[in-house]
C-alpha cells in the first residue's frame, strides 16, 4: 500500500479522499490555490503545497505546478477526484512516467472513453449501443440541419471531450441550430479546452439510470448495482438515487453486464461509471466516465463498499476482494447536492461568497460529505458544489421522508442554496411515483416563488473586507523563507498613510434581476462573469424574455434577458469582457402602448 498519496483536487472530494487515507495509515498532501490558502482540504490534509494562482487555470489544472509538488512531496501516489485532471490522459501519463500511481484508468482508457466519438465506437463494438446519432465531427450547422430532416427534433449537440451537460445544447428546430452550435463550442472550449461537438437524437422522456464498475488489474470486473440520476436541471444532476427503481430485475441485469463489457472492452482498470438512458423498457449507452462520480455515496450506502478505500487498493495492485455473485443491494439511498445557487423561479443563478452559518442535520441513516466549514467561502472560480447530503433507508419511501427530514433541519446561510428546490422535488407526487424524467424538473416542476434562502449574514463584517497579498522574507534559525501575509485593505492603506478603504458591504445572493429594478428596461447581470456573446444590436426590436447577452459564470453559460418589449437602445458591453454582478449591459426603451 502506499505511504503518502496527494489529492490534486480540493472541496469536498478532496476532503473525502483526505478522510479515507487517514483511516488507511496513508499520508495526505493536499495542494491549494491563493483563494484556497485556508480551506478545509488544507486543513485535514497532513501536508499542503501552494500552487499559487486564484481560477482553476492558474492553480489546480496547471500540470507543471502538480507534478512539481507531487516531486517535491514524495508522493508515490496521486488521486485526481473528479473533474480537474480526473479524466486527462496527459496528465494520468505524465504521472505514471514519474513512477508514480495514477488511482484511476490507464491513460488509454481515458482516451477512448474521453472522446464521446470513440467511446461510442467502443461500446457499439461490444455490442452495447446507444440513441441514433453521428460519430463525426460537426464542423458546419448544416450537418446539424440535415440531421434533424432525416431524423427529426429535438436533436442534441454535445461536446466530444465534454461531460456533466457542460457543452450541450439541445436544438428544437432548424432555426436555432446556429446558436447552438456556437454556444456547445464556446461552453466546451471554456471547461474542456477543446470545442468538438457531435450529435444524437434527444429522448423526450428519459430516465438517466448509470451503472457502478470497479476493475482490476488481475481481470476481474463487477458492477455494484445502480444509480438513477434523473432529477436534473441544465443536464446536471440534483439528487440522485440507488438503487434505480422500479426497472425491471432481467433490465438491471442487462444493464450490468453491458456496463462491465464496456469496461472490460477498454481495458479498464479502477473505479468508472457507465451511464445509460432508459425510456420504455429499453436502455441506450450514452457515456462512460473514467472516474469517481460525485453521486458514489449512495452505492457505498447500499452496497457497504467503501470505494475510494478500493481505488486506492486496486491502484496499488490489490485484486478485488469480492465477485459479482458477492454483491448484494441493502435498502435504499439518496444524495442531494446542494448547491451555492439561487433557484430565483427556476433559474439556479449561481450564488458565490461567505458561508455564515452551517449546521448539518444528523440522526440515523444521515451522511454528510462537504468541502466547507462555517465561515468558510464559495468562490466564483470553482464548482459551487456546498456539499452532498446523503441518506439510506430501508426502502425508497423511508429514505424520501428522511432526506425531506434532514433537509428541513440543515441550515445554509450567507449564500443562496438549491435546497427549496430539493424540498419541492422530494415532496412531489411525481418523483414518489417514478413518472419524472430527465426534463422534469425544468418542464414540469413548479418552482414559482421559491428562491435559495440567503439567511442573515455575517456577525463580523471585517470578514467580507477585501485582503491584499504582501510577500516578505523571514528567517528562522537561520533560513530564509518567503512568505505571503493577507492583510485587509485597510490595515494596507493605513500603513501606507493612506486614506482607509472601507470593508465592503455584505453581499446577498444573486437574483434573477441583478442590479436592475423589474421591468426597467435596464437588464443588468445577476452575477459577475464573462460576456461570452452579445445577441443584439443597437436599435433592434426585442420582445420580454429574449436573450440579450450570454454570460458565463462558474463555467456555465447563462441567457441574460430582456424585462420589457422594447428598442435596443445601448450596449455596454463586448465579448469577453468581464462584469460585476448588478452591472447594466444593455438599455431598452420600452415600446409604445
Amino acid at each position: 500500500m502506499f505511504s503518502k498519496v496527494l489529492i490534486a483536487n480540493r472541496g469536498e472530494i478532496a476532503v473525502r479522499v483526505i478522510r479515507a487515507c487517514r483511516e488507511m495509515g496513508i499520508t495526505s498532501v493536499a495542494v491549494y490555490s491563493d483563494l484556497d490558502r485556508d480551506a478545509l482540504h488544507v486543513r485535514l490534509a497532513d501536508e499542503a503545497y501552494a500552487l499559487g494562482g486564484q481560477t482553476a487555470a492558474e492553480s489546480y489544472i496547471d500540470a507543471d505546478k502538480v507534478l512539481d509538488v507531487i516531486e517535491r512531496s514524495g508522493a508515490e501516489a496521486v488521486h485526481p477526484g473528479y473533474g480537474f485532471f480526473s479524466e486527462n490522459s496527459d496528465f494520468a501519463k505524465r504521472i505514471t512516467d514519474m513512477g508514480v500511481a495514477f488511482i484511476g484508468p490507464p491513460p488509454a482508457a481515458i482516451d477512448v472513453m474521453g472522446d464521446k466519438i470513440s467511446a461510442r465506437l467502443a461500446a457499439e463494438k461490444v455490442g452495447v449501443h446507444g440513441v441514433p446519432g453521428t460519430t463525426d465531427i460537426i464542423t458546419d450547422p448544416s450537418q446539424v440541419a440535415a440531421f434533424g430532416d432525416e431524423y427529426g427534433y429535438p436533436i442534441a449537440i454535445k461536446a466530444a471531450y465534454g461531460g456533466g451537460g457542460r457543452g450541450m445544447k439541445v436544438v428544437a428546430g432548424p432555426d436555432e441550430v446556429v446558436a447552438a452550435l456556437e454556444s456547445a463550442q464556446r461552453e466546451s472550449l471554456a471547461y474542456f479546452g477543446r470545442d468538438e461537438c457531435y450529435m444524437e437524437r434527444y429522448l423526450t422522456g428519459p430516465r438517466h439510470v448509470e451503472v457502478q464498475v470497479m476493475c482490476d488489474s488481475h481481470g476481474n470486473a463487477v458492477y455494484l448495482g445502480t444509480r438513477d440520476c434523473s432529477a436534473q436541471r441544465r443536464h446536471q444532476k440534483l439528487i440522485e438515487e440507488a438503487p434505480a427503481a422500479g426497472i425491471p430485475a432481467h433490465i438491471i441485469a442487462e444493464m450490468g453486464e453491458a456496463a462491465v463489457a464496456v469496461a472490460k472492452g477498454c481495458d479498464y482498470v479502477n473505479a468508472g461509471t457507465v451511464e445509460f438512458l432508459y425510456q420504455d423498457e429499453s436502455f441506450y449507452y450514452l457515456e462512460m466516465n473514467t472516474r469517481l462520480q460525485v453521486e458514489h455515496p449512495v452505492t457505498e450506502l447500499v452496497t457497504e463498499t467503501d470505494l475510494v478505500e478500493l481505488q486506492l487498493r486496486v491502484a496499488a495492485g490489490e485484486a478485488l476482494p469480492f465477485t459479482q455473485d458477492d454483491v448484494e443491494i441493502h435498502g435504499h439511498a439518496i444524495e442531494v447536492r446542494i448547491n451555492a445557487e439561487d433557484v430565483a423561479e427556476g433559474k439556479f443563478l449561481p450564488s458565490p461568497g461567505p458561508i455564515t452559518k452551517l449546521v448539518v442535520a444528523s440522526g440515523y441513516g444521515v451522511r454528510w460529505d462537504g468541502g466547507y466549514e462555517q465561515g468558510d467561502e464559495i468562490s466564483q472560480y470553482y464548482d459551487n458544489l456546498t456539499g452532498k447530503l446523503c441518506v439510506w433507508g430501508r426502502n425508497r419511501d423511508v429514505a424520501i421522508a428522511r432526506m425531506i427530514r434532514a433537509l428541513e433541519e440543515t441550515q445554509i446561510e450567507g449564500v443562496a442554496t438549491t435546497i427549496p428546490a430539493d424540498l419541492a422535488i422530494l415532496r412531489h407526487p411525481d418523483f414518489a411515483a417514478l413518472s419524472h424524467s430527465t426534463k422534469w424538473v425544468e418542464d414540469t416542476l413548479d418552482l414559482t416563488g421559491l428562491g435559495g434562502m440567503v439567511g442573515a449574514g455575517s456577525a463580523d463584517d471585517a470578514d467580507s473586507e477585501p485582503k491584499v497579498r504582501r510577500d516578505l522574507d523571514v528567517e528562522v534559525n537561520g533560513k530564509k523563507f518567503s512568505v505571503a501575509l493577507y492583510v485587509p485593505e485597510s490595515q494596507l492603506a493605513a500603513a501606507a498613510g493612506a486614506p482607509a478603504v472601507k470593508a465592503r458591504p455584505k453581499r446577498g445572493g444573486s437574483s434573477a434581476g441583478g442590479g436592475g429594478a423589474a421591468g426597467s428596461g435596464r437588464i443588468a447581470v445577476p452575477m459577475q462573469g464573462t460576456i461570452v456573446k452579445v445577441s443584439v444590436e443597437v436599435g433592434q426590436s426585442v420582445a420580454a424574455g429574449d436573450a440579450v447577452v450570454v454570460l458565463e459564470a462558474m463555467k456555465m453559460e447563462n441567457n441574460v434577458a430582456a424585462d420589457i418589449d422594447g428598442t435596443v437602445t445601448a450596449i455596454n458591453v463586448e465579448q469577453g469582457q468581464s462584469v460585476a454582478a448588478g452591472e447594466v449591459v444593455v438599455v431598452i426603451e420600452p415600446a409604445e402602448g
